[in-house]
């Protein structure tokens, strides 16, 4: 049986500090931190592992990650890989496929042998390209509350409205990133590892959108302290496995503060969805240590804004924040907005690409004056830096 996370705060509440078992993650971080580099959010088209390690080796070399290749089936996309990984540390949450997506079986499935080899494969195809890497590398897997917003209980309802399976199923994925961090550490060992917590479905489960098994009503919103709770003790899992911990959502309304105390080093987001709303909590963060991963190319083919462009709009952004030009390239890399499995075999090469020219033009003229009209003196930075917002607190 699987072990459900240790509270990482003492149950710490929206106003309280940053746990202090992961309260160095953000230090840490800023030591390993490769701003102003590219990256990649994980998925890609295609079903060869080597083909795929080998286009992220030569177009992601500063931050590369271990590609998923949901075209395979189910097992390969993230939410079975994840099963996958949680099947291997105990049966309690291995799942089965079913019409709507996946339903917690407690037994290893075919579909779960299957994600274990896939994985094996991609893995093997890792450890070929990357023996000698000594850079930081990132790999993925579903956060808890995803996974909970996706997994079905045997009753047919989704485990995210029982209490003691999302506790359960937090401690499983802390759990099985513990072993997939030392597997990949095996097999890489001089690499820097960065651990990417993937919740698309974070932003639904904190605002009670999630449909139940009839599509008639709605799950209750999970209270904020409980959300921080089980993603702190999941981050903390991949800290003290001696990797960079991160969370990555291409949904907006995420809880940027919630995401700061429970652990997160850094959040990987899709520029788009972030408001006007978001500004005042989310440059408190970022002064307060917190690196972003900023989504600025489109996912599926399409026009590529120019190098040009794509940098004045970053920059625009960053200064809407009231965030100073020289905190830009430390503390932000750049993606394309969501995974790429959905695109053609040739644009990842294209949005790669696209990431490193804006990260290269973003880390050569930070402060660029061209795209600075209309921006200096801005009200939103005055009045955050005076104490109007209130940082937010770490012990």
């Amino acid at each position: 049986m699987v072990q459900p996370p240790a509270d990482p705060g003492g149950g710490v509440g929206p106003g309280g500090g940053r746990p202090g078992q992961v309260g160095s993650a953000a230090e840490d971080a800023a030591d390993r931190w490769p701003g102003g580099v590219a990256t990649g959010v994980g998925s890609l088209p295609g079903t060869q592992p080597r083909e795929a390690v080998t286009l992220v080796a030569g177009e992601l070399p500063e931050l590369p990650h271990l590609p998923e290749l949901p075209n395979r089936g189910p097992g390969a996309d993230l939410v079975g890989r994840t099963a996958g990984l949680l099947a291997l540390v105990g049966e309690d949450f291995a799942v089965e496929t079913t019409p709507l997506g996946w339903r917690i079986a407690g037994a290893r499935s075919r579909v779960m042998r299957r994600a274990a080899s896939w994985l094996d494969e991609d893995l093997d195809a890792l450890q070929e390209r990357f023996a000698g890497y000594t850079g930081l590398l990132k790999v993925a897997v579903a956060g808890p509350w995803t996974m909970a917003a996706q997994l079905e209980l045997r009753t047919g309802e989704r485990a995210v409205r029982d209490v003691g399976a999302c506790r359960d199923l937090a401690g499983a994925v802390a759990e099985a990133i513990a072993a997939h961090v030392a597997d990949v550490r095996r097999r890489v060992p001089h690499a820097r590892l960065m651990v990417q917590l993937d919740e698309p479905s974070l932003p639904a489960v904190v605002a009670g959108s999630i449909a139940t098994a009839s599509g008639l009503s709605r799950y209750p919103a999970i209270d904020l302290p409980a959300i921080e709770q089980h993603l702190g003790g999941v981050l903390a899992a991949a800290q003290q496995a001696g990797a960079v911990p991160v969370v990555h959502s291409c949904a907006g309304g995420l809880p940027w503060s919630v995401l700061w105390r429970a652990g997160a080093a850094a959040v990987s987001v899709d520029l788009d969805t972030v408001t006007e709303a978001d500004h005042a909590e989310l440059a408190e963060c970022v002064d307060a240590g917190l690196r972003l991963v900023l989504g600025v190319v489109p996912a599926v083919d399409g026009p590529l804004a120019g190098v040009t462009a794509t940098v004045g709009r970053v920059q625009r952004w960053w200064r809407r924040l009231g965030l100073d030009d020289d905190q830009l390239a430390p503390a932000v890399a750049l993606s394309p907005s969501c995974g790429l499995a959905h695109a053609s075999p040739a644009w990842p090469r294209r949005a790669y690409g696209a990431c490193r020219a804006v990260a290269r033009a973003l880390r050569d003229e930070p402060g660029r004056p061209d795209v600075a009209e209309g921006l200096s003196g801005n009200s939103a930075g005055q009045q955050r830096r005076s104490g109007q917002y209130g940082a937010p607190g770490r012990r």
